[in-house]
């Protein structure tokens, strides 16, 4: 599979999203720690993934844990992005938070968890309608310069959020959902457009996609700057993910 520079770091163009490695729910540990661990170090070590996307929202916590268990010490060209920016008060509710005070809390805690001193790339997780995007972004931006983030991404935006966000940090990625039953998303020309690194979240739309090679294949298609994160907690899917990539 070619490859694509994402956050500084040349890595495959399908990575892997873990938001399903958790309980029903997003919520809690799985009830299998060994498989999940297993299958984490299965994808880099056995299929060559180099990019594994997180979020301090899925668990809440949980995932990044798992990634620390799994990988840690990491290797040098793996990319690790995670995101911050979303609340979770119960199983299945998600409510995205934006004040800068908690942007910084929730990077703190992610590289803890994750034990590392720098975030390879941080997403601003969603936009917070009740707090101006620049704040939110600025506090990215600021924590970037302070060393503690690598590189600055957005998820779920429109090309004017991109637009309104690149004039106080260089976007690194930008990750929206966008799937063959989803196919329409303004921000993915605008990123091609602009050379941004564009990451599809739900590439096979939860497992839905009759054929997740062909769906994968759909997205590919679409530009060299398209780089898909499919998920999966069963190591079946995953060889089917992956195998024919390595």
């Amino acid at each position: 599979m070619n490859t694509i520079t994402i956050a500084g770091k040349k890595v495959p163009r399908l990575g892997l999203g873990t938001m399903r490695l958790t309980g029903p729910g997003t919520w809690g540990y799985p009830a299998d720690l060994v498989g999940v661990v297993g299958l984490l170090r299965t994808a880099v070590d056995g299929f060559g993934v180099l990019h594994i996307d997180t979020a301090d929202a899925y668990g809440p916590h949980t995932v990044e844990d798992l990634i620390r268990r799994a990988l840690h010490p990491y290797p040098e060209q793996l990319l690790l992005a995670t995101k911050v920016g979303m609340v979770r008060p119960a199983p299945n509710v998600w409510r995205p938070l934006g004040r800068p005070e908690y942007l910084r809390a929730a990077v703190e805690g992610s590289l803890r968890r994750l034990r590392i001193k720098q975030i390879d790339l941080c997403y601003l997780h969603r936009v917070d309608p009740t707090v101006p995007l620049v704040d939110q972004v600025g506090e990215l931006e600021q924590l970037r310069q302070e060393g503690k983030i690598g590189y600055v991404g957005l998820s779920k935006v429109t090309p004017e959020q991109i637009r309104e966000a690149g004039e106080v940090v260089t976007v690194a990625a930008v990750q929206n959902c966008l799937n063959i039953e989803e196919p329409d998303d303004p921000a993915l020309a605008y990123c091609l457009a602009n050379s941004i690194p564009y990451v599809p979240y739900r590439p096979l739309n939860a497992g839905q996609a009759l054929d997740p090679a062909g769906a994968l294949r759909w997205l590919l298609d679409l530009g060299p700057q398209v780089a898909p994160i499919p998920g999966t907690s069963d190591p079946a899917h995953l060889r089917a993910l992956f195998a024919p990539a390595t």
